[in-house]
């Protein structure tokens, strides 16, 4: 019953975001950028410019709009876990006591720094988060003395230990060589 409640709400925050959001039409110039800058996100805009065959300005005014209408969210450093001694990356099933804890719990597993991701979950956990540690015995401590800790928090299960990351990239589905125009909705 609590799910059904979790997901009737969860569906009406969508509506209602997808409600307000207003539609951007992105272009063949918008996906050739978006294909440039999610390979490399410090790769300089004249670069792009000379890709796209535009000039600098344009590309400069084209990434503006894309990060004003919310479809460009930012850029970032990737820091190898490894090499700074956090060696042990975890995923961790999370099942709640009172659905209605659940923003509650997401405002405290953000005061955890080796928690780096947190995603809504359907079926048997509420929430999966992903965390990196030192160590197996670094893993637990974290477990025990912070999430078990978190009201709200019923029940926790490692779900899957990662060995290694194989790789990571950017969704990259845009057909650049395509004249359709695809409407993204934004915020």
């Amino acid at each position: 019953m609590h799910y059904n409640f979790f997901n009737l709400n969860r569906v009406r925050n969508f509506e209602q975001k997808t409600n307000t959001m207003a539609q951007h039409q992105i272009d063949r110039l918008d996906k050739k950028i978006l294909q440039l800058i999610s390979q490399d996100a410090r790769i300089p805009f004249l670069e792009v410019a000379r890709e796209c065959n535009v000039s600098g300005a344009a590309i400069h005014q084209r990434i503006q709009k894309l990060r004003n209408t919310g479809i460009i969210k930012g850029s970032e450093f990737v820091v190898d876990t490894y090499k700074v001694g956090f060696q042990t990356c975890a995923y961790i099933g999370i099942t709640l006591s009172d659905i209605k804890m659940f923003n509650s719990v997401v405002e405290e597993l953000k005061k955890i720094p080796e928690v780096v991701e947190c995603h809504y979950a359907t079926g048997k956990y509420s929430m999966f988060v992903k965390i990196y540690a030192k160590d197996n015995r670094h893993l637990l401590q974290i477990i025990l003395e912070h999430l078990t800790l978190i009201p709200g928090i019923a029940h926790t299960e490692t779900f899957q230990i990662s060995l290694d990351e194989i790789f990571r990239r950017q969704l990259s589905v845009f057909d650049v060589d395509s004249n359709v125009e695809e409407v993204i909705e934004e915020e």
